[in-house]
């Protein structure tokens, strides 16, 4: 078998205690984690208060990619106060639009790596973005400051971990923090994408 031997929750919270002990570390959180292990090392912290409780979780979560989320962690950080630091809110800049004309840009990430690029355009992914993209035009967004901003909506959402190649991406990222609230209507329309386009990056 290839498994690994697991490491006990404890063990791990141990571990991580001593470098808060030694003040290399303030807070800990973890990274795609299940429902199941968050609820474990929130009990290992509470039988024993002396370890540390973890405060945050790093996992996945864009306009394309939710429903492993929202299918069980959502529930779960909300009980546990556990916040969510979303990856990839643009989905590899997928949700930026720059794969959206007939040549992506040759620096591109979905170009420099082998079957970034099938897995993208050959699934429904595709289709999603370029609904998603009309939604933001008819609300006078770009595409990235509209999967970021709707990040920024989810109550779950504690902070999004952004990447970007150049200043003008950068500041656009930025500029979507500020933006005033999506309204209903913006919303409602992606709602309306999501029931049709749900995990489309799986499905083809």
């Amino acid at each position: 078998s290839q498994e690994r031997e697991a490491v006990p929750f404890v063990e791990q919270l141990q571990a991580l205690k001593k470098l808060v002990d030694q003040g290399k570390v303030r807070h800990i959180g973890v990274s795609n984690e299940t429902p199941y292990g968050v609820c474990r090392f929130i009990q290992e912290h509470e039988r024993d208060a002396s370890l540390p409780r973890i405060c945050s979780i790093q996992n996945s979560y864009s306009l394309l990619v939710r429903s492993d989320f929202e299918s069980g962690l959502t529930e779960t950080c909300a009980q546990t106060d556990v916040g969510l630091l979303a990856y990839s809110p643009l989905a590899g800049g997928i949700l930026s639009g720059k794969y959206s004309g007939s040549k992506a840009p040759a620096g591109a990430r979905l170009n420099l790596f082998p079957g970034f690029m099938d897995r993208y355009s050959q699934s429904l992914a595709k289709e999603a973005v370029v609904e998603y993209e009309r939604v933001a035009a008819a609300y006078d967004v770009t595409p990235a400051q509209l999967a970021l901003k709707w990040c920024y909506s989810r109550p779950h959402v504690a902070s999004t971990i952004i990447g970007a190649t150049s200043m003008d991406q950068l500041r656009e990222n930025i500029d979507a923090f500020f933006l005033d609230d999506l309204p209903e209507g913006c919303l409602d329309a992606v709602a309306d994408v999501y029931s049709r386009y749900r995990d489309p990056s799986k499905t083809s």
